[in-house]
């Protein structure tokens, strides 16, 4: 039987298919009743699960991230359509066909490698060349960058997410550069490149999203200033040092990117060169957010819910055509 997405669900359905987890958490009501609650997925989305009258039995023989059988009903809780599930049982990984499962890019991703990578290669500094063909010349690396999603769920959240909001970024940057002559080109091309390049090691997307242990303990913004670094000091032992200025100019950039401090940004944005990626990044992620949510949302409602990451709902008509 075919499976049922998560985009075509509609409210009051009567559910029987097999879907993957995340994140079950075993809670208790108000009356100490029992309770699962755990995201319910496949490639096209995610919904709030909740499965009343559970057990600890219940809750221990679930996976963390996994393959269930789900017997339930859709139902409407708060403007947001849930699952309450009455059976559940686990499924093996052989079972079920993974890109049912796992969202991925709509773009040719070989595409847009080739595009990024003739964009980089405007970068005209010999000691920011350089670097950045340490980086391209790591096969395994720049395997993990094409497949590699950019976030768990807020913005390109999918398999190929990474190397699109890259592309994006840099497609923006280059159409920006001849309204700021000033701009140092090869610093933002640079930036833009290696920003977001420790989330290789940072997400786990094997069969779900998920943080690595790594990733929970130093995070991606670290993680790509420590790659920079070590490649910086690889070609520093062959004879090809780069300029510290521009090293630290490129560390900035990347250290700064998520602009304020509360966003879990190290460094404010000190230079022209980190304020210009730091403000594309937000807007390719938050586009990114928002048409997915117009796109997922199946209610009549011109109004998606509440986005807590927006801090606003989103206005889904269209006015003009």
């Amino acid at each position: 039987m075919a499976h049922k997405f998560v985009s075509d669900i509609a409210p009051g359905e009567t559910i029987d298919d097999i879907f993957m987890i995340t994140q079950p958490v075993l809670r208790s009501t108000t009356r100490g009743d029992l309770y699962i609650a755990m995201f319910v997925g496949d490639r096209t989305g995610k919904l709030n699960g909740r499965m009343w009258n559970a057990s600890e039995n219940v809750y221990n023989s679930l996976p963390k991230e996994g393959f269930v059988r789900i017997q339930g009903k859709s139902e409407v809780y708060q403007n947001a359509l849930q699952l309450v599930i009455n059976q559940i049982s686990v499924v093996t990984a052989n079972n079920v066909s993974l890109d049912d499962y796992l969202a991925r890019t709509t773009k040719n991703v070989k595409e847009m490698f080739d595009g990024l990578t003739a964009n980089l290669e405007k970068i005209k500094n010999e000691g920011l060349r350089n670097l950045i063909r340490q980086f391209l010349n790591d096969a395994e690396l720049m395997k993990k960058f094409c497949k590699a999603p950019a976030a768990m769920s807020v913005h390109h959240g999918y398999l190929g997410g990474l190397l699109e909001h890259t592309s994006n970024m840099l497609e923006a940057a280059i159409r920006l550069f001849p309204l700021y002559p000033q701009i140092q080109q090869d610093l933002v091309i640079a930036g833009i490149f290696l920003h977001d390049i420790g989330k290789t090691e940072e997400l786990a997307y094997a069969m779900a999203f998920s943080y690595t242990d790594s990733g929970q303990l130093v995070g991606h913004i670290t993680k790509s200033a420590v790659m920079v670094s070590e490649k910086a000091n690889k070609l520093a032992a062959e004879g090809k040092p780069v300029s510290i200025e521009i090293v630290d100019a490129l560390l900035h950039i990347i250290l700064s990117h998520h602009g304020q401090y509360e966003f879990g940004s190290p460094k404010i944005p000190a230079t022209a060169e980190a304020f210009m990626v730091s403000y594309i990044d937000n807007i390719d992620a938050k586009l990114n957010q928002v048409n997915g949510l117009i796109e997922n949302d199946q209610t009549d409602d011109n109004w998606t819910p509440w986005q807590k990451t927006l801090d606003s709902k989103v206005y889904k008509k269209r006015v003009v055509e």
